[in-house]
């Protein structure tokens, strides 16, 4: 009688564990879409890439983002802003500064001070942004 009962017990501690670690296994949704940003970011910093070859990595990934139905991170359309600003395209600067500002309200006051810099290096010889 207890040899039953130490089975049934035992069959249910393996069947109970492989339900907690099925648990484990499933897969995670990011809420964002990061693509290759990361990557970019570190680019810009390390000089890897021209401001140009990072501008058309992470349109894409916008794209990708778009399809996937992701929102990109905080930091992404400032980033693009950027580097489109390093590339003197302020007309699409602005527009990517916009988008960060009505995706992350949050941003306004580094968005602010990111336009201000540009207006006072463009107003003097200093580089913008």
């Amino acid at each position: 009688m207890k040899r039953f009962s130490l089975t049934r017990m035992a069959a249910g501690f393996a069947i109970g564990g492989a339900v907690l670690l099925s648990g484990c296994a499933s897969t995670h949704q990011t809420l964002y879409y990061w693509g290759d940003y990361q990557h970019q970011v570190y680019g810009h910093f390390a000089k890897e890439k021209s401001p140009e070859e990072q501008i058309a990595k992470l349109e894409a990934g916008l794209e990708k983002a778009r399809a996937s139905g992701k929102r990109v991170p905080p930091g992404y359309n400032a980033h693009l802003g950027i580097l489109f600003a390093l590339s003197e395209h302020a007309d699409q600067m602005l527009k990517y500064f916009e988008a960060e500002k009505k995706l992350y309200p949050e941003s306004t006051a580094y968005i602010d001070f990111l336009l201000r810099k540009f207006e006072n290096d463009k107003k003097g010889a200093g580089n913008a942004i």
